[in-house]
């Protein structure tokens, strides 16, 4: 159900989005942390940053990121990694990362971050994987003693130009019984294709572990065909290139006819979730297609058209946001309601990757919530 774009925001406005349970997908850990973590912590290393004040700081990364270009987007993440590769670091964003997600109203959250990218000072994969988990669990307890529930669960991440594809698969299934709930493929996409790490899909497929895969964001509809076919993606993310399989004619002026082509009707009709991030989309140029502002995003024309789209932050810090504010926005842009925003909940509590059972309860919790906000 969607109202007029003109419609005034939730009437208890961001402070009721705010106060919804949400699921949060697409949510990079290297892209979330706070700046004045990110100083305390430069400090320990003796890291110059471009700016040492936490405001000032944190207004060199929105600027920085906002450039109309994925590679220019991803170099901010160069200082974020740097202050994470140590145990007593990557614990404390960790930590850090699901208070701030508790405070968004996330009830289920999946983290993303390569571990191969936080092996400078001589930790090893294994060991950057268990000290993010014990940042997470102790999050997870924090929030617990605060009378908040939460859940969150690792997407490792392999870094497709380095070409470690398997190496960085098998250790996410090495640490599937603790806490790594999926596999995440990301970094420069074009020119990257998933083809390049088949083996690495092959052998996710043979020990039934799903995948996500970073696809139709800074290229177009070979990647996403690649990320199905190659990768065997269960979740497409960001996809939002997906609408450049849909035509439009509004040539008659009493109707507009929608064609969807054969790789747009298999993801919606696989109902393959789109991990979209609206902000972030914007400043990595991923919508140029269709238009430099939010209205302009084709996130209403998929929803309408009954893909599987979810709401997702990308990165928090990059893209100075959270999901009650790419929520606030999309209700600002498209006139959406409390009704929209469940349906953008469910949606992630169906693709979450987690047992059916858990699912169905996460989809309980998320009515429950709606109900009681």
């Amino acid at each position: 159900m969607t109202t007029s774009p003109d419609a005034p925001l939730l009437p208890g406005g961001v402070a009721e989005i705010a106060a919804l349970p949400k699921v949060s997908l697409h949510d990079h850990l290297d892209g979330g942390l706070r700046p004045q973590t990110i100083i305390e912590l430069a400090d320990e290393i003796s890291l110059d940053l471009p700016a040492t004040d936490a405001t000032a700081l944190a207004d060199w990364f929105a600027e920085s990121a906002d450039s109309g270009s994925l590679v220019d987007y991803l170099k901010t993440f160069d200082v974020t990694t740097a202050v994470m590769q140590t145990r007593q670091g990557l614990e404390r964003v960790a930590r850090e990362f699901v208070h701030d997600l508790v405070a968004d109203g996330v009830i289920y959250g999946e983290i993303r971050w390569a571990p191969e990218q936080h092996l400078t000072r001589d930790l090893s994969l294994d060991e950057v994987v268990e000290a993010v988990q014990e940042g997470l669990d102790a999050g997870v307890t924090d929030a617990a003693r605060s009378g908040h529930s939460i859940r969150v669960g690792q997407l490792v991440t392999a870094m497709r130009h380095a070409d470690r594809g398997l190496e960085i698969a098998e250790l996410a299934v090495r640490h599937r019984d603790n806490g790594v709930v999926g596999f995440d493929f990301a970094g420069a996409e074009a020119g990257f294709p998933p083809s390049r790490a088949r083996a690495a899909f092959d052998y996710l497929a043979e020990q039934h572990f799903p995948a996500t895969i970073h696809a139709g964001e800074a290229d177009g509809l070979d990647s996403i065909r690649s990320a199905l076919v190659d990768g065997r993606a269960l979740r497409l993310g960001h996809g939002v290139r997906i609408a450049e399989d849909i035509e439009i004619d509004s040539s008659d002026d009493e109707a507009t006819y929608v064609t969807l082509g054969r790789l747009s009707q298999w993801v919606k009709d696989r109902e393959i979730a789109l991990e979209l991030s609206p902000s972030s989309n914007l400043q990595t140029g991923a919508i140029a297609a269709w238009g430099e502002e939010i209205v302009d995003h084709p996130f209403d024309l998929l929803y309408q058209l009954g893909f599987r789209v979810t709401v997702n932050t990308d990165n928090r810090l990059m893209s100075r946001t959270s999901l009650t504010a790419e929520l606030a926005l999309l209700s600002d842009a498209f006139g959406y309601d409390r009704a929209d925003f469940e349906v953008f909940q469910r949606n992630a509590a169906a693709a979450a990757f987690l047992p059916l059972e858990e699912r169905l309860d996460l989809l309980d919790a998320i009515s429950a919530g709606f109900e009681d906000a």
